[in-house]
């Protein structure tokens, strides 16, 4: 008797540990870049996507915005990158190209076939993650950037913001010195700073607008128009510590300032999540309806009527993980991406479908129309494979003139050659 209950004993623990086995045997690992809008509401959807599939573990790892691509690089040289990350489609198509990306999964994430994924959204919004013939990326966020403005810094200097809004980059100018602070050589107000790591997105329709390009229609040149290049890098040569100390690389960034209302920026470049982390970081500054949005500017005599690039975060995932952590981590993107409404009304973040797009959840949200309107004389961001360094390079020419002394000839001419040999690089 004892034996057979022995043996039964032992049968009974082992089917045990076999179901606890079974139950634990897909983790997920999920990096992304801090939002703390976005970590409330995904953090709530993990949870309920684990209830609704045992034995499914999601970890969610954040990282600053400007180190996640760095990390992401570092763990896919290593062979150890995550289930499932989301970056600037800038930084991510490189991994499609190089095929460490599998193709989206539709029945997983929650559709039909592949046609109906492409009429769920927007047009266009899904050729940056579309490579020979197939789809690998789905977008968390579509994201432009229009000018912010603090209605309160503007009357302090004595403008009317409903009246002395810049238009153009050259009233930016005027605008700025008008609301500038100085102590001695050191300023303590801006009236505007650019968002300089982000050159690609911000500065390249500036480029745009004078009648120059990034590259080639046919995709073999880079840096087009010389005379337009060279005007853009005058501006940024005026505009930096050594014309008129309007603003600089070197400073606490705008976007990081502006939410706080301390009398120390006025305006700066963002997009409609900036919403969500002013109400968040400064209730009292967002329900005053003391601050706007205003359109991208453009210079007075632009050759072209060019708002700010637009942008994507896809979700993607890694090839390298078995295929049914693939699989489970699509319809996980899938249970996230159907929460578009939220998404929008509570982090501020624009899910390019048509339906979001058409609800009323967009058409309320404070100066949806700005951003859909600049957003139509927009493009997507350049996201060659090599944009990255084209990226860096654009950014060593601009920091050249604005901080060592570098007239724009100079810059200009060592940007062509070096962004020429990274377009080359395959």
């Amino acid at each position: 008797m004892m034996k057979r209950f022995y043996i039964f004993s032992v049968l009974l623990l082992f089917f045990t540990v076999m179901v606890s086995a079974a139950l634990a045997e897909v983790e997920l690992t999920y990096w992304t870049h801090e939002d703390p809008n976005r970590t409330e509401v995904e953090n709530r959807y993990i949870k309920e996507f684990e209830a609704a599939n045992p034995g499914v573990k999601v970890n969610r790892v954040t990282s600053p915005s400007g180190k996640i691509a760095e990390k992401v690089l570092t763990a896919f040289a290593a062979d150890r990158g995550p289930d499932m990350f989301n970056m600037e489609i800038e930084q991510e198509y490189a991994y499609i190209v190089n095929r460490r990306l599998a193709p989206v999964d539709f029945r997983a994430v929650g559709y039909p076939g592949e046609k109906a994924i492409y009429d769920a959204y927007i047009p266009r919004v899904l050729d940056p993650a579309t490579f020979e013939g197939k789809l690998y990326g789905l977008p968390l966020e579509l994201t432009n950037w229009c000018i912010y403005v603090n209605d309160r810094i503007f009357k302090s200097a004595g403008l009317d913001p409903a009246k002395d809004c810049p238009r153009t980059w050259e009233e930016m100018v005027q605008v700025s010195e008008k609301i500038a602070i100085r102590e001695g050589q050191i300023i303590k107000r801006r009236g505007f700073d650019f968002r300089y790591p982000y050159y690609l997105v911000s500065m390249i329709p500036m480029v745009e607008q004078l009648g120059g390009k990034l590259i080639s229609d046919d995709g073999k040149k880079a840096i087009i128009n010389d005379q337009a290049w060279i005007k853009f890098l005058a501006f940024m040569k005026e505009w930096g510590p050594s014309g008129k100390n309007l603003g600089s690389p070197t400073y606490t960034p705008a976007r990081n300032l502006f939410n706080k209302d301390k009398n120390d920026i006025a305006m700066c470049e963002s997009g409609l999540y900036q919403q969500g982390r002013i109400r968040k970081d400064n209730p009292e500054f967002y329900n005053s309806k003391e601050w706007r949005v205003i359109p991208y500017p453009v210079f007075k005599n632009a050759v072209k009527n060019v708002a700010g690039n637009y942008y994507g975060h896809y979700f993607v995932v890694n090839a390298s993980k078995p295929k049914e952590n693939q699989q489970m981590t699509w319809k996980l993107i899938g249970y996230m991406l159907s929460h578009a409404e939220e998404y929008l009304s509570k982090v501020g973040l624009v899910q390019p479908t048509l339906k979001l797009m058409q609800s009323a959840t967009y058409k309320a949200m404070p100066y949806a129309n700005v951003f859909k309107e600049d957003m139509e004389r927009g493009h997507i961001v350049y996201y060659g494979e090599n944009s990255a360094k084209i990226q860096t390079h654009i950014r060593e020419a601009v920091e050249s003139v604005m901080l060592a002394g570098a007239s724009p000839e100079e810059a200009l001419e060592k940007l062509k050659r070096r962004a020429q040999e990274a377009l080359q690089e395959r």
